[in-house]
């Protein structure tokens, strides 16, 4: 389960975006469901869930929180046509080098924002119910090594261990 570090600010900045008109989500690595659970009362019209270990969408419940769930991933996974993306403690699950990848196929395919939410501390993870993809393999992100490897950030928010970074894109 992620930090509740910056969950505050991301509502708050899809919220913005939601008050021009309904919004269309992808929620990439729903885990739990924390930002369908987050994002619940806001005017989106559809939320899918893009989950790479098939044993959480029962575990967790994600067809009740999620009006589609894909198992896939991100990495190579079709991605839906959306208004926003959400990477919420995505990338640290990966290569720097495939969440650069992976950052720009979401701001491809996202029509007004993608939100990003990662440890910006030394932060080891290791499998967590029996799933690898849960191992932090980019375990030292700092707030400024993501401003220097990701294209595109405009606002952001920091806390302790948790960074909440914005990207607008075409329809903002």
């Amino acid at each position: 389960m992620s930090s509740t570090e910056g969950k505050n600010w991301t509502r708050a900045r899809v919220a913005d975006l939601a008050a021009t008109g309904p919004l269309t989500v992808l929620d990439v690595g729903p885990g739990v469901g924390t930002y369908a659970k987050l994002l619940a009362g806001l005017p989106i019209t559809s939320i899918v869930g893009l989950e790479v270990w098939e044993p959480y969408v029962s575990t967790y419940h994600l067809h009740d929180l999620y009006d589609e769930i894909v198992i896939g991933d991100v990495r190579d996974a079709p991605l839906p046509p959306v208004d926003v993306v959400v990477l919420g403690d995505v990338l640290e699950h990966m290569s720097r080098a495939d969440a650069v990848r992976v950052w720009e196929r979401c701001a491809q395919t996202a029509a007004r924002a993608v939100y990003l939410s990662l440890p910006i501390v030394h932060y080891p993870q290791h499998a967590i119910e029996g799933n690898p993809f849960e191992v932090h393999v980019e375990e030292d992100w700092s707030h400024d090594t993501v401003l220097a490897t990701f294209e595109g950030i405009g606002a952001y928010e920091t806390g302790d261990v948790v960074g909440v970074y914005e990207r607008l894109t075409g329809g903002s």
